[in-house]
């Protein structure tokens, strides 16, 4: 009778427990509440308790207790899966494109635009300034085109100095349209938009009024704008119109499009 007692019944690691593993009830995970015998898959969660649902379509609830299911006959403590982290909003820049972070200005090309004048300067740079310093375009505004075919040739455009030019109302027949037809160098491109001035430009709604005032002919446009809106002078004028521009959604299409092709070309490779 002495051997059934030989040894300590105490030695060993009597008082360690098998750990239970943690798993993620993941939609579709088949597993068995161990108390009552359910067996189904992970359908939902509801005030705390996971929803299984068996073969026959049934659903029951259950506590998220420790221990209380089994996965492929072991033990396991069910949790509710971490919720997905929210997709990265990729920022844009005013004119469209996708922001670039922690990315220095390009040192300036010697390519350039050109536009006729500040407001130009000022409303290209609100839009597409962003994308011209990564591009490292420099827009230089002109005291208009009348003397375009002469500043052209003292640019001296080639393959790696292209030149664009921004013109206001380029249509057939205008005055802009007999001057632009003068420069013909490859690598100068002249596009523009069919406004009688850049402030045109800015869609009427962007500045709180319902159209651009009609001005009469042999009127200076902009100082009949001021007077049509009952404002005192272009200078004010101007700055209300910028202010309310914030993005390329502010601006008419055929500026957009004219200034995408513009930086295009400038920034083609040589």
């Amino acid at each position: 009778m002495s051997g059934r007692y030989d040894g300590d019944v105490l030695a060993g690691n009597w008082r360690r427990r098998t750990a239970v593993p943690e798993v993620d009830a993941e939609p579709d995970l088949v597993v068995e509440d161990a108390e009552s015998g359910f067996c189904g898959a992970v359908v939902g969660f509801e005030s705390g308790a996971v929803t299984l649902e068996d073969r026959h379509g049934r659903r029951r609830h259950f506590p998220l207790l420790p221990a209380a299911f089994l996965l492929d006959g072991r033990p396991v403590t069910l949790r509710r899966p971490a919720p997905a982290p929210a997709p990265a909003v990729r920022q844009r820049t005013a004119s469209g494109s996708v922001a670039v972070d922690n990315v220095r200005a390009r040192v300036a090309r010697a390519s350039r635009i050109w536009v006729e004048g500040v407001h130009d300067a000022a409303l290209v740079e609100r839009i597409w300034g962003d994308d011209l310093r990564i591009e490292g375009v420099v827009v230089e505004p002109l005291d208009g085109i009348d003397a375009l075919d002469a500043q052209v040739r003292a640019f001296a455009p080639g393959p790696g100095r292209r030149l664009g030019v921004l013109v206001d109302h380029l249509v057939p027949g205008s005055k802009e349209s007999r001057l632009v037809a003068r420069v013909t160098s490859p690598y100068v491109l002249v596009t523009g938009h069919p406004y009688v001035d850049v402030w045109q430009a800015v869609r009427p709604q962007a500045v709180g009024i319902r159209q651009w005032p009609v001005v009469p002919p042999g009127r200076p446009w902009k100082e009949g704008v001021c007077a049509a809106l009952g404002v005192a002078e272009p200078a004010e004028m101007w700055r209300r119109i910028l202010s309310r521009v914030d993005s390329f959604a502010d601006v008419e299409t055929p500026l957009i499009n004219a200034m995408e092709r513009l930086i295009d070309f400038v920034t083609e490779p040589a």
